[in-house]
């Protein structure tokens, strides 16, 4: 029985979910007791590290272990959870000129590199005052969101891609209802719809790859490029492919 099992997380899971799969398929952790070491959002996907037996005692230490994603940034659009499960806050129609924007990108990346305070997202697990920073955003409850000092030690811009509102529409559609539990999904869904379905946009994605610390938020990266550059936006997707030394 193995002590550190790497698993591939799939889009639309949450973390506890992947676990009770794994342990319906392997029988001999039926009574063993598991854990996972770094959470991943529903709509994220990739390297989720658990343990097992004895070794959930070190959880500490995976849980520092540096991380590395690839990840896509929608422009033109913004959400309460800075990814596409989250209602739409921001949508505008830019008129963007594809050098222009890379231009831009380019130009703030400085300042999501080495050491820098990140706010956490609203909606996340941290805990203050012992609830959870997502129960008091769905609650309506007022909260002073904590802070943390964050490294990324390398980001990399790799294209830019244009997608359609129908294309985007539709994918947004199948991801969203892969999700499991209450994540407000058909809310979520019926506002995407109503600011996309028969509308004829076009947006441009950018995607990345980033070597970051422990406690490192992609989503919260991606939103505040957009406002650093002037434009809403949101990560689309996050794959995470590697933890310490285990690889996707």
């Amino acid at each position: 029985m193995k002590k550190v099992i790497v698993l591939n997380k799939k889009e639309g899971e949450t973390p506890l979910l992947s676990l009770e799969s794994f342990r319906i398929r392997h029988k001999e952790y039926k009574d063993v007791k598991i854990t996972y070491a770094g959470r991943l959002d529903p709509m994220a996907s990739g390297v989720l590290v658990i343990l097992a037996g004895e070794e959930c005692k070190n959880k500490e230490k995976y849980l520092k272990l540096d991380k590395e994603y690839e990840f896509e940034v929608l422009f033109g659009l913004s959400t309460d959870t800075y990814d596409i499960l989250g209602k739409i806050v921001k949508c505008t129609r830019q008129d963007l000129v594809q050098k222009e924007l890379e231009k831009s990108i380019k130009n703030n990346l400085k300042y999501f590199k080495g050491k820098f305070v990140q706010s956490y997202p609203l909606y996340s697990s941290k805990t203050v005052a012992g609830k959870q920073l997502f129960e008091y955003a769905r609650g309506g409850e007022e909260v002073e969101v904590p802070e943390h000092q964050v490294e990324v030690k390398s980001l990399k811009f790799l294209k830019i891609k244009k997608i359609t509102s129908k294309k985007l529409l539709e994918g947004i559609e199948r991801r969203v209802s892969k999700v499991s539990g209450d994540f407000r999904q058909k809310e979520i869904i019926k506002i995407w719809q109503k600011n996309l379905k028969n509308k004829d946009n076009n947006f441009y994605t950018a995607s990345f790859k980033i070597k970051c610390g422990s406690g490192t938020y992609v989503r919260s990266i991606s939103n505040d490029l957009g406002e650093k550059i002037g434009i809403p936006t949101l990560a689309l997707t996050i794959v995470r492919t590697k933890v310490g030394k285990w690889r996707k």
